[in-house]
């Protein structure tokens, strides 16, 4: 969502060591017309899609997007999906800025 290379390598191969579909991360790029996410998944994607790509969102995240979400997470997980939001896009722009290359990423190699 925020096309970043580096977290993409990372993020994916880190999905798949820890059980999760390869089908299922293929076609995050598509999420809107996938059949593999749950109703739950897609509010977290477009929530995070929206607060990702602010200059395509006119306003930032819409209150449709955000009543979806609050339908299928509690406050403390809205918090954490905010949290985890800002803060994978700030990783985003450090890896950017510094020209990160992708593809080397190990699993676990930070942790």
């Amino acid at each position: 969502i925020n096309g970043c290379g580096f977290c993409t390598d990372m993020h994916t191969k880190d999905a798949v060591a820890a059980g999760e579909d390869q089908q299922r991360l293929h076609l995050v790029a598509a999420w809107r017309e996938a059949t593999v996410f749950t109703d739950a998944e897609r509010a977290a994607l477009e929530v995070t899609e929206q607060g990702t790509r602010i200059a395509d969102a006119a306003g930032g995240v819409s209150d449709d997007a955000w009543a979806d979400a609050a339908k299928h997470y509690d406050e403390d997980q809205l918090a954490a999906l905010i949290s985890l939001i800002a803060i994978i896009n700030a990783y985003n722009r450090i890896n950017v800025i510094n020209q990160q290359p992708a593809g080397g990423y190990k699993p676990g190699m930070f942790g």
